[in-house]
């Protein structure tokens, strides 16, 4: 008459498996992120220096989307009635390369405008006005 019943674990003790299901599981060389170069990807961890020393760089990823996205750049605005205002009695071509006029408020004097763009409504005050505007 058997009176200690057997450890359930102690079964399993030089089985392939050890209830595992698969070798890999038991395998003791943690979570591997696969075999060969699975892991490697852009935005993996597991194996970021293997791709890079055989690559021979960061190359091998691509480039980054946001290299790819076009800038878009912004002008700063003037009104024409600001214009008016600031170079009052002013000879010459006022350089105004960094804006972008727009047609709120009046205009009287001839001024010659050199701006990067203008709206409609400003180009037509400002030859109405007897000046010119060169946008470029």
């Amino acid at each position: 008459m058997r009176l200690k019943k057997r450890n359930k674990s102690s079964r399993y003790r030089g089985s392939q498996t050890a209830k595992r299901g698969r070798k890999s599981r038991t395998r003791g060389s943690g979570s591997q992120g696969g075999v060969g170069m699975a892991g490697t990807g852009k935005r993996a961890d597991q194996k970021k220096s293997l791709v890079i020393n055989l690559t021979g760089g960061n190359n091998y990823f691509g480039k980054d989307k946001a290299l790819r996205k076009p800038i878009k750049i912004r002008l700063n605005v003037i009104n024409v009635g600001e214009i008016e205002l600031k170079y009052q009695g002013k000879e010459g071509i006022i350089d105004l390369t960094e804006y972008k006029i727009l047609g709120e408020g009046d205009i009287k004097s001839k001024i010659k405008i050199k701006a990067s763009g203008a709206s409609n409504s400003a180009m037509e005050k400002i030859k109405k006005a007897g000046g010119e505007i060169i946008v470029g």
